[in-house]
């Protein structure tokens, strides 16, 4: 599945680009799409923004993949009004991430959780990542959560491939836990994981496909291969902030531009030949 970046043109959501990207990432494999998540830049849309996104995503993809929109905040009344828009445009599910900033306890975070859940009739990704939220989210917590009717998994980045383990063990196999981190996601898989929240599939859906597929299917020795392709790009990326690195291989591409919101910024020139490198790497462009 594909966190989605957000395309701009002249400070303005690029809907065309926005569409053509949907489809794209379709065509290639992408089993399903994540609208402003972090990676779509969620923090400097509008709300109006954000929900234009979203429900030109579930337009677009007609259908044909699930579409789990983001709909996060450090503000629990905000992130029900946003999972109740993505319900009522049609979202298969929503992701919403751990509270940033405030530093919840870990009741906290259940009652903010639960108040989602209360909220609407769809599932619910839970979104971990205590590098950008601050907190993490401990597994007791996330089998409480789980108890609740609309509560279906995880995407886990938390680069910690024993919780993978401990997750399943709390809440077992039938909890749906996610990798939200690229470099590591075919060892999360063969840990118990049923896939991965990518940003490096903007520019490649077709090989974070191949990867997910053969490693979903036990094909370790393939999957290895389609990893050591994947690899450079997987770091390339994330040199500087991933969405502008992602941005920057689709603008090789042809596919979009570099353009992001402050206060990121496009990445570096030598970043940009790190990422250049890496996609002529993994056969995405010629030298």
């Amino acid at each position: 599945m594909t966190a989605l970046v957000t395309p701009f043109r002249d400070g303005a959501v690029d809907e065309e680009a926005l569409r053509a990207h949907v489809s794209w990432q379709i065509e290639n494999g992408t089993q399903g799409l994540v609208p402003v998540g972090t990676t779509g830049e969620s923090p400097t849309l509008s709300h109006a923004e954000h929900k234009r996104v979203v429900e030109i995503c579930i337009d677009e993809a007609k259908g044909r993949v699930p579409v789990i929109a983001g709909a996060g905040s450090n503000c629990t009344a905000e992130a029900v009004e946003l999972a109740r828009h993505a319900e009522a445009a049609g979202a298969d599910a929503v992701l919403v991430v751990t509270p940033y900033y405030n530093k919840p306890t870990q009741e906290g975070l259940y009652e903010h959780f639960k108040a989602v859940n209360d909220a609407i009739g769809i599932p619910i990704v839970i979104y971990n990542i205590p590098p950008r939220s601050v907190v993490d989210m401990s597994v007791a917590t996330m089998a409480r959560l789980y108890e609740l009717p609309n509560i279906v998994g995880v995407k886990d980045a938390t680069a910690n491939l024993a919780r993978v383990s401990q997750q399943r063990h709390a809440m077992g196999p039938d909890f749906i836990q996610l990798s939200g981190e690229d470099m590591t996601a075919l060892a999360y898989n063969a840990a118990g994981g049923h896939g991965c929240i990518s940003v490096v599939s903007n520019v490649a859906p077709r090989l974070c496909a191949e990867l997910q597929g053969r490693s979903l299917e036990g094909d370790l020795a393939g999957a290895l291969a389609v990893q050591d392709r994947l690899v450079p790009l997987h770091d390339a990326i994330f040199l500087e902030p991933g969405l502008a690195g992602a941005k920057a291989g689709l603008a090789l591409l042809g596919r979009g531009t570099e353009e992001v919101r402050l206060p990121l910024r496009p990445v570096t020139e030598p970043t940009k030949a790190a990422i250049r490198a890496a996609m002529v790497h993994a056969g995405l462009i010629n030298a």
